[in-house]
Protein backbone atom coordinates (compact mmCIF):
# COMPACT_ATOMS: atom_id res chain seq x y z
CA UNK A 1 0.00 0.00 0.00
CA UNK A 2 1.27 3.41 -0.88
CA UNK A 3 1.46 5.81 2.00
CA UNK A 4 0.27 9.29 1.20
CA UNK A 5 1.53 12.23 3.22
CA UNK A 6 -1.06 13.84 5.45
CA UNK A 7 -2.69 16.94 3.99
CA UNK A 8 -0.71 20.09 4.58
CA UNK A 9 -2.02 22.35 7.31
CA UNK A 10 -3.64 25.53 6.12
CA UNK A 11 -1.25 28.44 6.38
CA UNK A 12 -1.88 30.79 9.27
CA UNK A 13 -2.51 34.46 8.81
CA UNK A 14 0.26 36.49 7.28
CA UNK A 15 2.12 38.75 9.75
CA UNK A 16 0.09 41.78 8.72
CA UNK A 17 -3.23 40.08 7.99
CA UNK A 18 -6.26 40.90 10.11
CA UNK A 19 -8.84 38.08 10.27
CA UNK A 20 -12.40 38.55 11.48
CA UNK A 21 -15.23 36.09 12.12
CA UNK A 22 -18.51 36.58 10.27
CA UNK A 23 -20.39 36.02 13.54
CA UNK A 24 -18.86 39.21 14.89
CA UNK A 25 -21.17 41.21 12.64
CA UNK A 26 -24.09 40.35 14.90
CA UNK A 27 -22.35 42.07 17.82
CA UNK A 28 -21.90 45.39 16.05
CA UNK A 29 -24.02 48.48 16.63
CA UNK A 30 -25.48 49.94 13.43
CA UNK A 31 -25.22 48.62 9.84
CA UNK A 32 -22.92 45.60 9.42
CA UNK A 33 -19.41 46.32 8.19
CA UNK A 34 -16.76 44.02 6.83
CA UNK A 35 -13.86 42.96 9.01
CA UNK A 36 -11.52 45.21 7.07
CA UNK A 37 -13.84 48.20 7.47
CA UNK A 38 -14.04 47.64 11.21
CA UNK A 39 -10.28 47.24 11.53
CA UNK A 40 -9.80 50.51 9.66
CA UNK A 41 -12.37 52.19 11.91
CA UNK A 42 -10.40 51.06 14.95
CA UNK A 43 -7.14 52.37 13.51
CA UNK A 44 -8.83 55.65 12.60
CA UNK A 45 -10.14 56.03 16.17
CA UNK A 46 -6.63 55.58 17.53
CA UNK A 47 -5.12 57.94 14.95
CA UNK A 48 -7.67 60.71 15.54
CA UNK A 49 -7.38 60.80 19.30
CA UNK A 50 -5.09 63.39 20.84
CA UNK A 51 -4.32 60.88 23.61
CA UNK A 52 -3.75 57.14 23.65
CA UNK A 53 -6.97 55.20 24.25
CA UNK A 54 -8.03 52.02 25.99
CA UNK A 55 -10.27 49.33 24.56
CA UNK A 56 -13.46 50.70 26.19
CA UNK A 57 -13.11 54.13 24.61
CA UNK A 58 -12.24 52.67 21.22
CA UNK A 59 -15.27 50.38 21.38
CA UNK A 60 -17.57 53.33 22.12
CA UNK A 61 -16.14 55.48 19.34
CA UNK A 62 -16.39 52.75 16.70
CA UNK A 63 -19.76 51.32 17.77
CA UNK A 64 -18.24 47.87 18.32
CA UNK A 65 -18.72 45.64 21.30
CA UNK A 66 -15.80 45.62 23.70
CA UNK A 67 -15.06 41.96 22.88
CA UNK A 68 -14.96 42.60 19.14
CA UNK A 69 -12.89 45.76 19.55
CA UNK A 70 -10.44 43.89 21.75
CA UNK A 71 -10.10 41.09 19.18
CA UNK A 72 -9.42 43.60 16.39
CA UNK A 73 -6.93 45.49 18.53
CA UNK A 74 -5.09 42.28 19.35
CA UNK A 75 -4.77 41.45 15.64
CA UNK A 76 -3.61 44.96 14.78
CA UNK A 77 -0.97 44.85 17.49
CA UNK A 78 0.22 41.46 16.20
CA UNK A 79 0.47 42.98 12.74
CA UNK A 80 2.41 46.00 14.07
CA UNK A 81 -0.24 48.46 12.94
CA UNK A 82 -0.79 49.35 16.59
CA UNK A 83 1.27 48.97 19.75
CA UNK A 84 0.01 48.25 23.26
CA UNK A 85 1.37 49.73 26.46
CA UNK A 86 1.22 47.03 29.10
CA UNK A 87 1.64 49.54 31.90
CA UNK A 88 -1.15 51.98 30.98
CA UNK A 89 -3.30 49.54 28.95
CA UNK A 90 -3.66 51.96 26.04
CA UNK A 91 -3.09 51.70 22.30
CA UNK A 92 -0.99 53.86 19.99
CA UNK A 93 -0.13 53.73 16.32
CA UNK A 94 2.47 51.13 15.45
CA UNK A 95 5.41 51.21 13.08
CA UNK A 96 3.51 50.01 10.00
CA UNK A 97 0.74 52.58 10.47
CA UNK A 98 3.34 55.33 10.81
CA UNK A 99 5.10 54.16 7.67
CA UNK A 100 1.84 54.26 5.74
CA UNK A 101 1.07 57.75 7.07
CA UNK A 102 4.49 59.09 6.14
CA UNK A 103 4.21 57.59 2.67
CA UNK A 104 0.81 59.24 2.19
CA UNK A 105 2.17 62.61 3.32
CA UNK A 106 5.04 62.34 0.82
CA UNK A 107 2.50 61.88 -1.93
CA UNK A 108 0.57 65.03 -1.06
CA UNK A 109 0.87 67.85 -3.56
CA UNK A 110 -0.82 70.82 -1.93
CA UNK A 111 -1.06 72.88 -5.13
CA UNK A 112 -2.63 70.04 -7.11
CA UNK A 113 -5.01 69.15 -4.29
CA UNK A 114 -6.13 72.75 -3.80
CA UNK A 115 -6.45 73.76 -7.45
CA UNK A 116 -9.91 72.32 -8.13
CA UNK A 117 -11.15 74.04 -4.98
CA UNK A 118 -9.73 77.35 -6.24
CA UNK A 119 -11.54 76.88 -9.56
CA UNK A 120 -14.84 76.25 -7.78
CA UNK A 121 -14.30 79.19 -5.41
CA UNK A 122 -13.57 81.59 -8.27
CA UNK A 123 -16.66 80.37 -10.15
CA UNK A 124 -18.91 80.80 -7.11
CA UNK A 125 -17.64 84.23 -6.13
CA UNK A 126 -16.63 85.70 -9.47
CA UNK A 127 -13.34 86.81 -7.89
CA UNK A 128 -9.72 85.76 -8.27
CA UNK A 129 -8.94 82.87 -5.91
CA UNK A 130 -5.40 82.31 -4.60
CA UNK A 131 -3.38 79.77 -2.64
CA UNK A 132 -0.47 80.85 -0.44
CA UNK A 133 1.90 78.54 1.41
CA UNK A 134 3.78 79.38 4.58
CA UNK A 135 7.56 79.55 4.29
CA UNK A 136 9.06 80.22 7.69
CA UNK A 137 8.14 83.75 8.74
CA UNK A 138 6.70 84.67 5.33
CA UNK A 139 4.28 83.24 2.82
CA UNK A 140 4.38 82.76 -0.94
CA UNK A 141 1.69 82.84 -3.63
CA UNK A 142 1.82 79.45 -5.38
CA UNK A 143 -1.42 79.29 -7.40
CA UNK A 144 -4.34 81.42 -8.56
CA UNK A 145 -7.49 81.17 -10.65
CA UNK A 146 -8.32 84.51 -12.24
CA UNK A 147 -11.72 86.15 -12.08
CA UNK A 148 -13.81 86.15 -15.25
CA UNK A 149 -14.55 89.87 -14.80
CA UNK A 150 -12.99 92.35 -17.19
CA UNK A 151 -11.66 94.31 -14.22
CA UNK A 152 -9.94 91.82 -11.94
CA UNK A 153 -7.03 91.34 -9.61
CA UNK A 154 -4.08 89.04 -10.15
CA UNK A 155 -1.07 88.17 -8.00
CA UNK A 156 2.55 87.49 -8.85
CA UNK A 157 3.19 83.80 -8.17
CA UNK A 158 6.38 82.99 -6.31
CA UNK A 159 6.55 86.32 -4.53
CA UNK A 160 7.20 86.34 -0.77
CA UNK A 161 5.26 88.49 1.69
CA UNK A 162 5.53 89.15 5.46
CA UNK A 163 2.96 87.59 7.77
CA UNK A 164 1.49 90.87 9.01
CA UNK A 165 0.51 92.44 5.66
CA UNK A 166 -2.64 91.40 3.82
CA UNK A 167 -5.39 88.89 4.51
CA UNK A 168 -3.53 85.80 3.22
CA UNK A 169 -0.63 86.59 5.54
CA UNK A 170 -2.73 87.48 8.58
CA UNK A 171 -4.82 84.32 8.21
CA UNK A 172 -1.64 82.25 8.46
CA UNK A 173 -0.24 84.28 11.38
CA UNK A 174 -3.49 84.02 13.35
CA UNK A 175 -3.53 80.24 12.86
CA UNK A 176 -0.13 79.80 14.48
CA UNK A 177 0.28 78.97 18.20
CA UNK A 178 0.55 81.95 20.56
CA UNK A 179 4.26 81.31 21.11
CA UNK A 180 4.97 81.62 17.39
CA UNK A 181 2.81 84.73 17.08
CA UNK A 182 4.75 86.29 19.95
CA UNK A 183 8.05 85.34 18.30
CA UNK A 184 6.98 86.96 15.05
CA UNK A 185 5.85 90.20 16.65
CA UNK A 186 8.89 90.46 18.93
CA UNK A 187 11.57 89.43 16.42
CA UNK A 188 10.31 91.10 13.24
CA UNK A 189 9.83 94.71 12.32
CA UNK A 190 6.26 95.41 11.31
CA UNK A 191 7.26 97.40 8.26
CA UNK A 192 4.58 99.09 6.19
CA UNK A 193 3.93 97.79 2.70
CA UNK A 194 1.26 100.43 2.02
CA UNK A 195 -0.20 103.23 4.11
CA UNK A 196 -2.87 100.78 5.33
CA UNK A 197 -0.49 98.05 6.58
CA UNK A 198 -0.75 97.26 10.29
CA UNK A 199 2.52 98.37 11.90
CA UNK A 200 1.49 98.43 15.57
CA UNK A 201 2.07 95.29 17.66
CA UNK A 202 -0.99 96.07 19.78
CA UNK A 203 -3.21 96.56 16.74
CA UNK A 204 -1.87 93.37 15.16
CA UNK A 205 -2.65 91.37 18.30
CA UNK A 206 -6.20 92.77 18.30
CA UNK A 207 -6.55 91.84 14.64
CA UNK A 208 -5.33 88.30 15.31
CA UNK A 209 -7.92 87.90 18.06
CA UNK A 210 -10.64 89.06 15.65
CA UNK A 211 -9.48 86.64 12.94
CA UNK A 212 -9.53 83.74 15.38
CA UNK A 213 -13.08 84.60 16.45
CA UNK A 214 -14.44 84.95 12.91
CA UNK A 215 -12.35 82.33 11.11
CA UNK A 216 -11.15 84.67 8.38
CA UNK A 217 -8.88 87.64 7.74
CA UNK A 218 -9.77 90.69 5.67
CA UNK A 219 -7.59 93.30 4.03
CA UNK A 220 -8.37 96.59 2.34
CA UNK A 221 -5.29 97.99 0.67
CA UNK A 222 -2.91 96.58 3.31
CA UNK A 223 -0.59 94.80 0.88
CA UNK A 224 -1.54 96.39 -2.43
CA UNK A 225 -3.21 99.78 -2.76
CA UNK A 226 -6.61 99.55 -4.43
CA UNK A 227 -6.98 95.83 -3.72
CA UNK A 228 -9.04 94.01 -1.11
CA UNK A 229 -9.19 90.38 -0.07
CA UNK A 230 -10.59 87.82 2.34
CA UNK A 231 -8.60 84.74 3.44
CA UNK A 232 -8.78 81.70 5.70
CA UNK A 233 -6.05 79.33 6.90
CA UNK A 234 -5.31 75.87 5.51
CA UNK A 235 -4.13 73.11 7.86
CA UNK A 236 -2.26 69.86 7.32
CA UNK A 237 -2.82 66.37 8.67
CA UNK A 238 -0.87 67.05 11.85
CA UNK A 239 -2.73 70.30 12.52
CA UNK A 240 0.14 72.42 11.23
CA UNK A 241 -0.58 75.70 9.43
CA UNK A 242 0.15 75.02 5.76
CA UNK A 243 -1.01 78.25 4.15
CA UNK A 244 -4.18 80.12 3.24
CA UNK A 245 -6.91 80.44 0.63
CA UNK A 246 -8.13 83.88 -0.43
CA UNK A 247 -10.30 85.76 -2.88
CA UNK A 248 -9.25 89.21 -3.99
CA UNK A 249 -10.64 92.01 -6.13
CA UNK A 250 -10.86 95.78 -6.56
CA UNK A 251 -11.11 97.54 -3.21
CA UNK A 252 -14.23 99.53 -4.06
CA UNK A 253 -16.24 96.35 -4.75
CA UNK A 254 -15.47 94.74 -1.39
CA UNK A 255 -18.17 96.38 0.70
CA UNK A 256 -18.80 95.13 4.23
CA UNK A 257 -21.76 93.04 3.08
CA UNK A 258 -19.85 91.64 0.12
CA UNK A 259 -16.88 90.81 2.33
CA UNK A 260 -19.06 88.86 4.73
CA UNK A 261 -20.58 86.87 1.84
CA UNK A 262 -17.15 86.05 0.47
CA UNK A 263 -15.90 85.03 3.90
CA UNK A 264 -18.44 82.21 4.10
CA UNK A 265 -17.19 80.80 0.79
CA UNK A 266 -13.52 81.21 1.64
CA UNK A 267 -13.83 79.54 5.05
CA UNK A 268 -15.65 76.57 3.50
CA UNK A 269 -13.04 76.23 0.75
CA UNK A 270 -10.10 76.39 3.16
CA UNK A 271 -11.78 73.72 5.30
CA UNK A 272 -12.30 71.50 2.24
CA UNK A 273 -8.65 71.81 1.20
CA UNK A 274 -7.55 71.09 4.77
CA UNK A 275 -9.75 67.98 4.83
CA UNK A 276 -8.20 66.77 1.57
CA UNK A 277 -4.79 67.20 3.19
CA UNK A 278 -5.90 64.92 6.04
CA UNK A 279 -6.76 67.54 8.65
CA UNK A 280 -9.41 66.67 11.20
CA UNK A 281 -10.66 69.52 13.41
CA UNK A 282 -10.16 69.05 17.13
CA UNK A 283 -13.15 67.31 18.70
CA UNK A 284 -14.42 65.76 15.47
CA UNK A 285 -15.59 62.28 16.34
CA UNK A 286 -15.26 59.03 14.44
CA UNK A 287 -18.09 58.38 12.04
Amino acid sequence: MTDFPPPAAEPGPAPHEVRMDIDDLAEEQGPPRSGIARALAVMDAVARSAEAQGVSMIARETGLSKAVAHRILRELVAGEFLRFDEGTKVYRLGSLALNIGLAAMRELDVVTIAHRHLVALSERTGETATLSLRQGWSRVYVDQVLSSHEIRMSVALGTSHPLHAGSSSKAILAALPDTEVDDYIVRHRLDSVTDATITSAETLREEIARIRRSGYAASSGERQSGAASVASAVYGAMGQTVGSISVCGPQDTFTRGRRDELAVQVIATAAAVSADLGHRPVGEGTA
